[in-house]
């Protein structure tokens, strides 16, 4: 894991697959990465836990109740330091919401025509490669 200086930012992010095998991702509607599709998530505030704040975070970016579970790998993209964790849904209904322009869940093949198009956030096909967490569908 690389570790940023005492201005970084923690945040968290939500690795979440249906029961086909789909991997849920979200369109950001702000910077960093507008536009872009993602994993979701974001800052962890104040005291909160990185659990807290996933089950937060994806409430309010998707719409869905999740219950997060093994941490799955972090990243370092300027001053945010991004914990992604693996989580199931456990109740709420798909919308995209709070910094989400569209929020849907996304198969082995058209995650690869996002990342062909350039409409990924950067390093996230080859990071979730690496992790093993490609969706199977």
């Amino acid at each position: 894991m690389q570790v940023n200086d005492q201005n970084s930012v923690r945040c968290v992010g939500g690795i979440v697959y249906d029961g086909a095998g789909r991997l849920l991702l979200v369109q950001r509607a702000n910077e960093p990465g507008r536009g872009r599709w993602s994993l979701p998530g974001g800052r962890v505030e104040g005291e909160e836990t990185d659990a807290a704040a996933v089950i937060r975070e994806l409430r309010e970016e998707t719409g869905l109740e999740v219950r997060p579970g093994a941490l799955v790998g972090t990243v370092v993209r300027g001053p945010y330091e991004i914990f992604d964790y693996r989580c199931a849904v456990t109740g709420g209904r798909l919308r995209a919401g709070d910094d989400a322009a569209d929020a849907r869940w996304v198969g082995a093949a058209e995650i690869a025509e996002l990342d062909d198009a350039g409409a990924l956030t950067d390093g996230l096909v080859d990071t979730l490669r690496n992790w093993n967490a490609l969706p199977s569908a």
